[in-house]
């Protein structure tokens, strides 16, 4: 650049002058230049690479296109730019070479970000990312490069060893380790999620105490990202899941089934055994005739084997409407679409209480879907109530406004027929 000088000095000016106008040209022209060369990397050299990129068949070349890696790194050569012309100002020399390496390792940092977060991109298109997620060791890598970069830059601009800004930063570990107690909790509990596989993304996970329903979206070292069904966000500390208990359906949706399990109450009052007429009646029933017929026989058998008097119908065996509508509602799920008959169907009562006898329907669904499955069991119970009946039961259900008012209105119905027939 001493040519400028030369060239201000012949136009015969003032040499202070010339100084001033001297550092003034130089910086125009240094800035110049730096503002060219960035055109031609950004607009020439990024086009030619992305349009390389663009044609080529890599999948993952739009994933390092959306992430601007090239573009981001472009940015270095300004910096390269500054620090070979540093000589051009001798007094300031030092200075500008401090602060261009400084930009240097800042842009580097940048770059380096970039390209991990693409590199976390590309393996969420791999399977296997749903399983072993890396987003929490991304970001800890993360951190530790940025710490290393500040790390460096301060060094730099004071002219000291890295080592000895590391060996202050020993001194302050205790600092650090609760700056970042969040991070590295979450770093021990992403390495236990994922060596235990205990969650992965696309699990339904449920956790009432953080108010958690739904779906993993997104998990990262701090957190554990849940969109729930009704749509909101909800946001888990990674700790927590190692911490405290939470129920994953995974299990569920892989088996192909999901379980209903729920009961029937049936008014004791309206158990009774069967009399002849009932018999012939449940004959006419598509899922019992068999049914009837088999254990009619063995009844029969049984009773004349033993030699028991029928006339009393304590005596003996015989059949009752509660074990013909237990046997029923099996019969009839072992016949319903929508019903998984390779896993669990069970049909039982359970222990009696102050809501009447509990029938309770173990089964599971052929889908796993919760419209489908919601679906299945309404369908099933909307059938059930509606034929409990047909044996003589009755499901049992608290008194209600309408049954009192009708009770009262039936008792003053019958006091006043008591008055007219006096």
């Amino acid at each position: 650049m001493q040519f400028i000088n030369n060239m201000l000095l012949d136009m015969e000016l003032d040499p202070r002058l010339v100084e001033y106008l001297a550092i003034i040209i130089k910086i125009l022209l240094i800035g110049l230049i730096c503002i060219v060369a960035n055109f031609i990397s950004k607009k020439i050299v990024i086009r030619i690479i992305t349009r390389i990129v663009t044609r080529s068949k890599v999948k993952w070349g739009p994933i390092i296109l959306e992430r601007q890696v090239f573009r981001k790194l472009s940015h270095i050569v300004p910096s390269i730019i500054i620090y070979s012309f540093a000589s051009t100002f001798p007094t300031y020399e030092t200075t500008i070479e401090k602060l261009a390496i400084a930009y240097t390792i800042i842009v580097g940092l940048v770059f380096l970000q970039s390209l991990l977060n693409a590199l976390n991109d590309i393996y969420q298109t791999f399977e296997i990312s749903k399983v072993k997620p890396i987003k929490g060791y991304i970001q800890v890598v993360n951190i530790i490069i940025m710490t290393i970069g500040f790390i460096l830059v301060i060094s730099n601009l004071i002219g000291k060893s890295p080592l000895i800004l590391l060996s202050g930063i020993g001194a302050l570990s205790a600092v650090v380790m609760l700056v970042f107690k969040d991070s590295l909790l979450g770093l021990v509990a992403g390495i236990q999620l994922t060596a235990n596989d205990m969650v992965r993304v696309g699990d339904w996970i449920e956790m009432p105490k953080y108010g958690a329903d739904g779906d993993v979206i997104d998990i990262s070292l701090n957190t554990v990202k849940v969109q729930n069904f009704d749509k909101t966000i909800t946001m888990l500390p990674s700790y927590a899941l190692i911490s405290d208990s939470f129920k994953n359906w995974r299990g569920m949706q892989s088996s192909g089934g999901r379980r209903i399990k729920r009961a029937l109450y049936i008014d004791t009052s309206s158990i009774t055994f069967c009399n002849e007429e009932m018999i012939e009646k449940f004959l006419k029933v598509h899922y019992l005739s068999d049914y009837i017929i088999q254990k009619e026989r063995e009844i029969t058998e049984y009773n004349a084997k033993n030699q028991i008097n029928r006339d009393n119908p304590v005596n003996g065996r015989a059949l009752t409407n509660i074990g013909v509508f237990r046997a029923y509602i099996s019969h009839y799920l072992k016949n319903h679409d929508g019903i998984n008959q390779n896993m669990g169907l069970i049909v039982r009562q359970l222990e009696h209480s102050e809501h009447g006898l509990p029938l309770e329907i173990y089964a599971f669904t052929k889908s796993v879907e919760w419209a489908v499955y919601e679906s299945v069991q309404s369908d099933i119970f909307d059938h059930l109530f509606a034929v409990a009946p047909e044996f003589g039961l009755r499901v049992f259900q608290n008194p209600s406004g309408a049954d009192l008012r009708n009770m009262v209105e039936e008792s003053s119905n019958k006091d006043l027929v008591e008055e007219r027939s006096y």
